[in-house]
């Protein structure tokens, strides 16, 4: 006789009677549907906006420690179902974490740490980037700029704030003609080829995404600049050279907490002496160095970025000045972020159908869950953003402005 419907049944009760202790508390419009047609309330019947459906008695342990990793598991493997708006889902399921898993210390704010070997690196990358740049097309901006956008009104479209973000960037890092400029993690390209375009920088762009690679060169010598970019499949430990100005946006989360320091001093070396960098990337909240909050951390590790670490500001300006590196101005974007993703959250979702069939049903609940948990939690300030320009320690102030005033040109039209 097999004790399976034994076991599942005294786990039912279990999380029933813990569903019904928990319930007053919360008050949440949340109804948990059983597959035997029995159904849990979190707040008041009529008031019900979100329905979890458990498909299977399988799903049940993953209510036993409802993190953020745990509801986002069973939904991707397609032991639960969601009914309801995406906003109301995402914040419930952030209300829910938040209250059961806190007070018996489960889960909570974990540090990963990760070799970061380079073979590591290249499968991690090549893991989130390789996907397929169709995929990556149906829900990015035209110059696919998979990177924090920047809102210097907030009215902008996403294509324009896309735009805007890589003058922001430009602008900061005193960018001009005969500069030659390193992006490290180009991406699809669209930083390099606005500094080439429009700043008459020469420039090398550097990712260790093939997929990347390929559409980068490609775009480069339709545009008639291979003169003035390379874009290399190459790890940024390997660079040679000397560069007036050096770019990093959303690639220092694939480092590694422990190898910060060395990678600063990788940017030290890499820069010419009176040369100007900035750092563009995701940070913790979490002062020790944890990862995103109540098991949302342990969900993007396991399905989205591999090897993904996050550190506080604190610890970034630390190594950063371990490196050799003088942080020079900063600034959060940690708003302009969570715009961002609901912008891609929303395109994704309009998209649903085609980015089903091209990358199948499991893929398409990974990045639903993702995006839309990511943009709640820039909201609440589980995780950040921070623009950082720094130069070598000690190096003298030179040409650089001595107030911000030049990264906020008056009377400027509209990025187009």
């Amino acid at each position: 006789m097999s004790l399976k419907p034994f076991v599942s049944g005294r786990l039912e009760h279990r999380i029933e009677r813990w569903i019904r202790q928990l319930a007053p508390e919360l008050d949440l419009p949340l109804r948990i549907d059983l597959w035997n047609g029995r159904y849990w309330l979190l707040g008041p019947e009529p008031e019900v906006r979100v329905r979890l459906v458990l498909r299977t008695p399988a799903a049940l342990p993953f209510l036993l420690e409802p993190s953020l990793a745990h509801l986002g598991e069973a939904y991707v493997e397609g032991l639960i179902d969601v009914e309801g708006a995406l906003e109301d889902i995402i914040a419930m399921a952030h209300r829910l974490a938040r209250r059961a898993i806190q007070p018996v210390g489960l889960m909570g704010r974990v540090a990963h740490r990760y070799a970061h070997a380079r073979h590591h690196d290249r499968e991690a990358i090549a893991h989130h980037y390789d996907v397929s740049n169709a995929f990556y097309q149906l829900w990015l901006d035209p110059e696919m700029v998979y990177s924090c956008a920047y809102f210097e009104s907030g009215n902008e479209t996403l294509a324009q704030a896309q735009v805007l973000k890589l003058d922001h960037i430009l602008r900061k890092i005193g960018a001009g003609p005969g500069h030659r400029l390193l992006d490290i993690g180009c991406g699809w390209g669209a930083l390099v080829i606005r500094a080439a375009m429009h700043w008459g920088c020469r420039c090398v762009g550097i990712t260790l995404s093939q997929q990347q690679h390929d559409w980068a060169r490609d775009r480069v010598a339709a545009l008639g600049l291979s003169d003035r970019i390379e874009i290399r499949l190459q790890d940024y430990r390997d660079v040679q050279g000397s560069f007036d100005r050096i770019t990093s946006v959303g690639m220092f989360e694939h480092v590694g907490v422990a190898h910060l320091p060395d990678y600063f001093a990788t940017l030290a070396r890499l820069l010419a002496d009176g040369g100007v960098a900035l750092n563009h990337g995701i940070t913790s909240t979490d002062p020790d160095d944890g990862q995103t909050a109540f098991g949302g951390g342990d969900f993007i590790a396991k399905y989205v970025f591999p090897g993904g670490e996050l550190a506080h500001i604190g610890t970034v300006l630390k190594a950063m000045q371990r490196g050799g590196l003088e942080a020079w101005d900063i600034e959060s974007l940690r708003r302009h972020y969570a715009r961002t993703l609901r912008c891609w959250g929303a395109s994704f979702e309009a998209q649903a159908g085609r980015i089903r069939d091209l990358a199948g049903e499991k893929r398409y609940r990974i990045w639903r869950v993702y995006l839309l948990g990511c943009a709640h939690a820039f909201e609440q300030d589980e995780i950040s953003l921070y623009q950082v320009v720094c130069r070598k320690a000690g190096a003298e102030a030179g040409t650089l402005p001595w107030s911000r005033r030049h990264m906020y040109p008056e009377g400027r039209a509209a990025a187009s």
